[in-house]
């Protein structure tokens, strides 16, 4: 491959982007370093001075583009509403984020004339998968370098010491306990005590989240408004999308609502032990799943279950744009159009659970299902359904065991 004159990074400012900056200016002499960060809610922490940081690093420029609006519209929503959960239990926090931040880092690049795109991810880990293949869609033209699979360092203390060679400053030490990834919808956790899959997470795992001990003794209930499957209003009041999904992290946080601890499959092949919270997006994955038990018919929500399976491994393994993933969203974005209503979620010592749901498209009939007396279903009626229901059993019967 050609020699990259200029190269935009995604940046975090951690230990592993802020060695990334020098090594690249000396691997590749005389090329331009341009760092992006893409803000998807991971907090003023890593955010302040992040610019400064990169250009202390070597770049030539960082830009901090605030990508959380269309992260939570363009990204969670078709997401949660298509059902998609991984192994049962991962909400896909990081997975949902990477092919944002890729588009945006792609969208820089064509912004500057870069002819290379860079990123820190491990050689280990899925998120290499998730970036590289949103670059094949959208850049295919760019060169891709990742550094963890080319460079001799290996360990934290490697990083730190190159570190310390190049005169970059860093606040990351050698103590550090977990490596974390943080946006509006979810914070991960993995590595310290954890990578011993018998150890029970230790106290200093969670970070926005209480235990169910600490939890408030007394529940308490949201209302969310769904407009086609989005949420607009909580407890009456409109809010956009990423002030709501604040708003609930701290609301189901208290209540130590949305942790999980999980040995999950990676898509390269290991297993991987994740602790992760999501305290806000568990209440408004329950909500929807309230909502659309009233309005969606029986084959439409049973065929939203099963290629919620799909969907969730499309995401987690990286393929969001693809023909096949953009299909379905777009059939979900047809069954999300009677997704409207208000759903009452509760929250009590670790849990939200959906105790009542109303909406204009509602399917639901008192006069049909009442257990008291009702003039609109004949019970005689159940008769034939069940006998040519049962059919093929009763005829299977009849041809006796040799049949079978």
């Amino acid at each position: 491959m050609s020699t990259p004159k200029t190269i935009v990074l995604a940046y975090s400012g951690g230990l592993d982007t802020s060695a990334i900056v020098p090594w690249l200016k000396e691997q590749y002499p005389g090329c331009r370093v341009v760092c992006f960060v893409g803000d998807v809610g991971q907090g003023a922490e890593e955010l302040v001075g992040v610019e400064d940081k990169a250009i202390r690093s070597g770049a030539e420029s960082c830009h901090v583009v605030d990508l959380r609006h269309a992260f939570i519209e363009e990204f969670v929503y078709p997401t949660i509403m298509a059902g998609a959960v991984y192994e049962g239990r991962y909400l896909l926090g990081t997975s949902m984020a990477r092919p944002i931040l890729a588009k945006g880092q792609v969208e820089l690049a064509r912004k500057v004339g870069a002819d290379a795109v860079a990123h820190g991810c491990t050689g280990k880990g899925n998120d290499q998968v998730r970036f590289e293949s949103a670059f094949a869609a959208l850049a295919p033209d760019l060169q891709v370098i990742a550094p963890w699979r080319m460079w001799n360092l290996r360990s934290r203390e490697d990083l730190l010491e190159y570190l310390e060679k190049h005169n970059v400053p860093t606040t990351a030490s050698r103590t550090k306990l977990y490596s974390r990834d943080r946006n509006l919808w979810h914070i991960s956790h993995e590595g310290g005590a954890l990578e011993d899959p018998w150890n029970a997470p230790p106290d200093d795992v969670w970070m926005i989240s209480r235990a169910v001990a600490d939890a408030p003794d007394e529940p308490q209930e949201v209302v969310i408004g769904f407009e086609h499957g989005r949420a607009r209003t909580l407890d009456g009041k409109a809010m956009e999308s990423e002030l709501m999904l604040a708003t609930l992290n701290d609301l189901a946080g208290l209540h130590g609502v949305g942790r999980i601890d999980i040995l999950e499959n990676r898509l390269v092949g290991m297993k991987s032990r994740g602790c992760y919270e999501t305290p806000g997006g568990t209440v408004l994955c329950e909500g929807l799943r309230g909502l659309e038990e009233i309005v969606l018919d029986r084959e439409t929500l049973h065929w939203r279950e099963q290629v919620g399976l799909r969907f969730a491994e499309l995401v987690y393994n990286g393929q969001w744009f693809t023909p096949l993933r953009e299909a379905i969203t777009a059939a979900i974005e047809s069954i999300g159009a009677r997704m409207t209503g208000e759903v009452r979620v509760r929250l009590y010592k670790g849990r939200a659970v959906t105790v009542g749901r109303r909406s204009p498209h509602s399917l639901y009939s008192e006069k049909f299902a009442t257990f008291g007396k009702d003039e609109v279903y004949d019970q005689k009626h159940a008769e034939g359904f069940i006998r040519l229901f049962s059919l093929p059993q009763r005829i299977a019967a009849l041809a006796g065991p040799e049949a079978h």
